[in-house]
């Protein structure tokens, strides 16, 4: 029989110190695990917190977003009011060149009344009524009062001899009560100068006393539509086989629903179309056989253009590349040097513009700049910078699109072009919010289309939509825009 082993207070002790020593490790294990948890969650937060910040930061100078949008504060600062206030008055400084009225030659003057002395200054005898080839002219202009001009036709009815009743045919029984220009007028107001329909209807009856309902006018605008259709398919032709043509598009809304509105402009037409997306397979149908030099931004839609026919905007460009040099560290570096490239582009092509540098001159001295911003944003690429690799990876991606404007003469680096165009219609959709129908769709774009192409044209808007309509009444062919004669041209 074994003899009893004694027990030792000491193990007790150990094992006691033992299970609090494993206790504490657990409670160190599970403040270890909070910690690590509480610093993701503060690497989460930071991390969101600078994209807020960015985003915060965002205006029309370092981003996509327009004037429009800008704080107060940008706004001052973009408009100069940040700096020291003048001391000169409001209004025309001393020495400025006045900018007087000028005089209609006498054939435009509807009215000349001749203004002879009576009797002369020094003597007081009676003047004869001689004409002076000198004269001295001021002209006075007025609207004269605007009265409506209604033709009511009355079809008799007159018996014959025989008892038979005869009335009389009307082959040209108007199909609306209101007459071309009338029609035109009203599209003007609406589709061109973007007054509600319910404002157009005051206006009409205000100015020249023609009372129109609501519904009339939007009957009207249908019928103005229709007869402008052909006038517009020819705009759209000739834009498709412009040399050069800028593109960009914008949100539009119809019923509510979000919708696409794009436009092409070149030197002298310009189109526009809403659609139902952004999308590639929506816009690709619209430029046709993709012919000529597209200047655009960066929209992956477009990216059905050959690269080697594009122009990438460099107005775009500038507003990230300041995104970047808003930026701390090594992206800040980057967008600094980038933007100083930028500014060495367009100090040139200005130069070149204005006729201080000859072509082989500016393409010379841009040589060194393309290599500069290449190896400039491949530098940015290579750092793996959050935000600012990406974006210029997708840079570099477009080389082939960036200097066009440097390899082919007649080529802007800017698509500002395109963007002047939408504006007009983006202060309509601001307004009225979109319209409510595809026949309100097609209102909208056609008679945007005309009105910007008749201004390039040199063409009276008014008068061009009169002969429209005319013709639409008359069943014969639909003018064109660029094809007018004398009576139409502004």
């Amino acid at each position: 029989m074994p003899w009893p082993v004694a027990q030792d207070w000491r193990d007790g002790r150990i094992a006691e110190l033992e299970a609090a020593l494993a206790a504490s490790e657990a409670r160190n294990a599970a403040k270890d695990a909070r910690i690590a948890d509480l610093e993701q969650r503060v690497a989460e937060l930071s991390k969101q917190l600078a994209e807020l910040a960015e985003k915060l930061g965002q205006n029309s100078r370092n981003s996509h977003r327009p004037p429009s949008s800008d704080p107060p504060a940008a706004r001052r600062q973009r408009r100069g009011k940040g700096k020291s206030k003048s001391q000169r008055k409001r209004g025309a400084q001393p020495g400025h060149r006045p900018a007087l009225r000028g005089l209609l030659p006498p054939e435009e003057v509807d009215e000349t009344v001749h203004l002879f002395p009576s009797h002369c200054e020094g003597c007081a005898k009676p003047l004869p009524e001689v004409p002076d080839a000198n004269a001295m002219r001021f002209q006075v202009t007025e609207v004269p009062l605007v009265k409506p001009h209604t033709t009511e036709y009355r079809r008799h009815a007159v018996r014959c001899s025989c008892g038979h009743l005869t009335c009389a045919v009307h082959d040209q029984q108007p199909a609306s009560p209101f007459g071309p220009r009338l029609m035109a007028l009203v599209a003007l107001l609406t589709g061109v100068y973007h007054l509600s329909r319910r404002k157009a209807a005051e206006l009409l009856s205000d100015l020249a006393g023609v009372r129109i309902s609501v519904g009339a006018i939007s009957n009207m605008e249908a019928r103005v539509s229709a007869a402008v259709q052909p006038a517009v398919e020819v705009v759209w032709e000739r834009v498709r086989e412009a040399e050069v043509k800028h593109t960009d598009g914008t949100s539009w809304f119809q019923s509510g629903l979000s919708r696409a509105l794009w436009t092409i402009a070149t030197a002298t037409a310009t189109v526009f179309k809403i659609v139902v997306d952004g999308s590639k397979q929506t816009l690709a149908p619209l430029y046709g056989a993709l012919h000529g030099i597209l200047v655009s931004d960066r929209a992956k839609s477009l990216n059905f253009w050959a690269m080697e026919h594009r122009q990438i905007c460099w107005a775009h460009l500038v507003r990230k590349f300041v995104s970047f040099a808003e930026r701390d560290g090594p992206a800040g570096s980057l967008g600094r040097e980038l933007l100083d490239y930028t500014g060495l582009v367009f100090e040139y092509w200005h130069d070149y513009k204005d006729g201080k540098l000859s072509r082989d001159r500016f393409i010379a001295w841009m040589a060194p700049v393309r290599l500069q911003v290449q190896a400039a944003l491949q530098r940015a690429v290579d750092a793996q910078l959050g935000h600012v690799s990406g974006s210029c990876a997708d840079v570099l991606a477009h080389a082939p699109a960036l200097w066009t404007f440097v390899d082919r003469e007649g080529i802007d680096p800017t698509n500002n072009h395109a963007e002047r165009e939408l504006r007009a219609f983006v202060l309509w959709r601001k307004r009225s919010f979109g319209t409510q129908s595809e026949r309100g769709n097609l209102f909208a774009e056609r008679l945007m289309t005309v009105a910007h192409t008749a201004r390039k044209q040199r063409c009276h808007v008014l008068t061009f939509l009169t002969a429209c309509c005319q013709a639409q009444l008359d069943d014969g062919p639909s003018p064109s825009l660029f094809e007018a004669p004398a009576a139409l041209s502004a």
